[in-house]
């Protein structure tokens, strides 16, 4: 991995204010939450599950876009508490415009919204691009076999991951 002094695009993302306001509005719509929770630590947790499965099955996708779908795709979750909207569609409504003033191209920002809009469709979840992968780090990246409240969750036990994956 390349590091250099130059501000990367995804720590723009990170430091952006919009960025920084949603992130803190699902901290506070979760602050009573006993179940998984859609914070930093899942975002980048997403992220990085997401860049192994790239690296080890040889997706291509550019790393880039893996960071910042994986940080953008649940930055909407707030919206589905308050209103209902699926947070999908919210985090697609919001990542756009953090996106381009970040340095995504419009083309870059297509694929990465896409992504976020099917990251909970199975459909895609065999596809060997940014959707198949942010939709099969997003359900990897749940530790249901030692969560102390996975028998009161609502997921289906097809859907959970009661064993560890490696």
């Amino acid at each position: 991995m390349e590091r250099t002094d130059q501000e990367s695009r995804i720590d723009r993302i990170m430091k952006h204010p919009v960025f920084l306001e949603h992130l803190s509005k699902n901290d506070a719509a979760e602050a009573h939450r006993r179940f998984c929770r859609h914070n930093m630590v899942h975002f980048l947790d997403v992220a990085r599950i997401a860049r192994v499965i790239n690296g080890e099955e040889n997706f291509g996708v550019d790393p880039e876009w893996i960071y910042a779908a994986g940080l953008l795709h649940d930055i909407g979750r707030h919206v589905q508490y308050a209103d209902g909207t699926p947070h999908e569609q919210a985090s697609a409504g919001i990542a756009p415009g953090i996106l381009a003033e970040c340095g995504f191209s419009e083309e870059e920002t297509a694929v990465i919204v896409d992504a976020i809009l099917m990251h909970r469709t199975e459909d895609v979840a065999e596809e060997k691009n940014l959707r198949g992968l942010l939709y099969q780090a997003d359900k990897a990246s749940r530790a249901c076999f030692v969560c102390p409240v996975e028998q009161e969750c609502n997921w289906k036990n097809e859907k959970k991951n009661l064993r560890l994956l490696y």
